[in-house]
């Protein structure tokens, strides 16, 4: 992907990198896990860890030390119908020293580069949404649903929660629309 070394955040020099899942090393993905754990305060469980997994995973170093992450994995989201390449954003995170600085931004900066590039649309599922709409996400405003062995299931204690950023093929795409992804270990979203 495209590293951008001494990138300046809040006035301080940054590193942007992209990793894809098949090149990142043992070591990084140690220390992004451990990233984890503390960012969400011990509330990021080994599922939403393998969630992250099959992708590409944007970070940002300081000195070195990886102080922000989010992970894109691909998935296919059906929008009123028509299936879309989704680029799905899993373990956005900043350390907690380094939060309000800046860099959860830089990351999500990199990662709508990465969807405008590879993808037809952008989706994560947060509860941080006033986050997420000043980087030019939108909320998803139609009913949710995950399809599963059983069929297609509605997923309503999801609706408040999807996000998505409409580029290219998916700019007209109707947010009040049904939306459906492929269900899987724990939250479907």
């Amino acid at each position: 992907m495209r590293p951008r070394p001494n990138e300046r955040v809040a006035g301080v020099a940054v590193t942007v990198r992209a990793i894809r899942d098949d090149e990142a090393t043992v070591a990084l993905l140690a220390v992004v896990r451990v990233l984890m754990d503390d960012a969400f305060a011990g509330d990021f469980s080994d599922v939403d860890w393998d969630h992250t997994f099959g992708g590409t995973r944007v970070v940002v170093e300081e000195g070195g030390t990886v102080v922000a992450h989010a992970a894109v994995v691909a998935r296919v989201l059906e929008i009123g119908g028509r299936p879309f390449r989704a680029g799905y954003v899993e373990g956005v995170a900043t350390a907690p020293g380094c939060q309000r600085r800046g860099l959860g931004s830089a990351v999500m900066r990199e990662v709508a580069f990465m969807l405008e590039r590879q993808y037809e649309i952008g989706a994560l599922s947060t509860d941080a949404q006033p986050f997420y709409e000043r980087l030019g996400w939108e909320r998803w405003r139609g009913p949710t649903f995950a399809r599963g062995a059983g069929g297609v299931a509605r997923t309503e204690e999801e609706d408040d929660g999807v996000m998505v950023l409409r580029f290219g093929p998916s700019a007209g795409v109707d947010l009040t629309a049904a939306i459906v992804c492929e269900a899987r270990q724990g939250d479907d979203w």
